[in-house]
């Protein structure tokens, strides 16, 4: 029987410690820009010069 007290007493701790967790990253603003994540994968990383060289690399190859 003592068990579950310890189980619920470790629960709460980790509960506790999430809620604080949370907490700070929403007070660092970890949450303040929720557009730029879900399109990031959209876009390239590679520069507009990388770009066309890939484009005339392309152009080359098919003629």
């Amino acid at each position: 029987m003592s068990v579950i007290f310890v189980l619920i007493f470790f629960s709460v701790l980790v509960a506790a410690g999430f809620l604080i967790a949370f907490i700070w990253s929403v007070k660092s603003g970890q949450y303040n820009d929720r557009y730029t994540p879900s399109v990031r994968m959209l876009f390239e990383d590679s520069s507009e010069e990388e770009l066309n060289k890939k484009l005339y690399n392309k152009k080359e190859t098919s003629v």
